[in-house]
């Protein structure tokens, strides 16, 4: 089971990579404008997840905070959480490229918020979108005052 939580990540990498190393090469916007690239962190997710799915369905029509961690003790669970984690963060992380690329925001600033959004996606999120929001307000044209001819 330890391998196949390290591989749910592991095979997301590449993915990253193109996105933070390489964000304007014109590869690395045809392979992460397809939605199918989390398709392989989720091919992990089914693997661990389909032994465990009558406990898992549980969790998901019943949520208590006693069942999910009772639940997480399980390997199997765990694993399938961690796995369908990753797979957000990557289809989050996706959305947020596409978006910066069609806004034109520089790459040095957004390597760094691609980075946040692997490790702690719920903050850097929202720090992304005030980014959007300044880089708006700077694009914005400025009214003109408007002459009055007398």
């Amino acid at each position: 089971m330890s391998t196949l939580f390290d591989l749910s990540f592991l095979v997301t990498v590449p993915f990253w990579a193109l996105m933070i190393f390489a964000p304007t090469w014109r590869w690395t916007r045809a392979i992460i404008s397809s939605p199918w690239i989390v398709l392989v962190p989720l091919v992990v997710w089914a693997i661990v997840a389909v032994p465990v799915l009558g406990a898992m369905w549980s969790l998901v029509t019943s949520p208590s905070l006693d069942a999910i961690t009772e639940a997480t003790a399980d390997p199997a669970v765990l694993t399938a959480l961690w796995a369908q984690i990753i797979a957000w963060d990557l289809f989050l992380g996706r959305w947020v490229y596409l978006d910066s690329r069609e806004r034109d925001i520089h790459p040095l600033l957004m390597g760094p918020l691609l980075v946040g959004t692997i490790l702690l996606s719920p903050i850097v999120f929202p720090i992304y979108l005030m980014v959007c929001e300044v880089a708006r307000l700077g694009t914005s044209p400025v009214p003109q005052a408007s002459s009055v001819s007398t």
